[in-house]
């Protein structure tokens, strides 16, 4: 199979366009079984109701897993705002619309949020022994439940296909706290695309009737989570600076 040149690609994988379908092709560092793990994430999605692309088939491409997917024509809700700036609570309200449609659901089944961010914690490099345990240890005073919750939920994660909004890159869904997930994609945008950030955690509030406290005291968790992604185009001094705001 010759995919030619990836029309996007992330920290976990390459993304290509393919015989009217899309072909998600893993990094080859990642664990053998990561492919199957999120079609397997998609998949409950999508037949839990969700606007998520159906998943084809789970393959290798080029010695590499990869995921086949159906191509869902259209274009981000974050390319369609850098377009049109002034629109920019009708595209944040059909982000929460969907993001809230999300949290409904019970994911029982998956791996559990609280693990997953332990994890990640403790394999964050750059914080110290003390920043971690301090974050381990307001970590086990949260409370958690069975929501689904996305974990890398942002503006260029879902496409509009018509009237449809459409859910894409399941790798980092779990099962957990709402508050948390919310508070994830607060701190991404604070990170990448300040200038909403304010706006959705208001928005997402009001429409849930969550208050701006109980998302944020999720800050230092998450940000000390982000540590562990090493994004390139991230500073983590800015991560750091939230992290000791709260353990220091």
């Amino acid at each position: 199979m010759i995919l030619g040149i990836p029309i996007a690609h992330g920290n976990t994988a390459k993304i290509y366009h393919h015989d009217n379908q899309i072909i998600k092709v893993f990094h080859e560092h990642l664990p053998k079984e990561e492919a199957r793990h999120e079609a397997i994430k998609q998949e409950f999605a999508y037949t839990s109701g969700l606007p998520v692309p159906r998943v084809v088939d789970i393959t290798e491409v080029q010695g590499r897993q990869a995921i086949i997917m159906e191509q869902i024509q259209g274009k981000t809700l974050g390319e369609l705002l850098l377009k049109n700036r002034d629109d920019v609570e009708y595209y944040l309200t059909l982000s929460v619309d969907v993001q809230q449609k999300i949290h409904q659901i019970e994911a029982v089944s998956f791996t559990p949020m609280k693990a997953k961010l332990k994890s990640k914690i403790l394999s964050a490099q750059r914080l110290t022994d003390k920043q971690k345990q301090k974050l381990l240890d307001q970590l086990d005073q949260m409370a958690f439940d069975n929501k689904l919750c996305h974990g890398d939920f942002h503006l260029f994660n879902l496409i509009l296909s018509g009237e449809k909004v459409y859910i894409i890159d399941w790798v980092d869904s779990s099962s957990g706290n709402r508050c948390a997930d919310v508070c994830r994609t607060y701190l991404l945008y604070t990170l990448h695309f300040n200038e909403i950030a304010e706006h959705y955690l208001t928005l997402y509030c009001e429409k849930s009737g969550l208050t701006r406290n109980e998302v944020l005291e999720w800050e230092p968790i998450i940000a000390g989570a982000r540590m562990a992604e090493i994004v390139p185009t991230e500073n983590p001094d800015s991560l750091l600076e939230i992290i000791r705001r709260h353990t220091d």
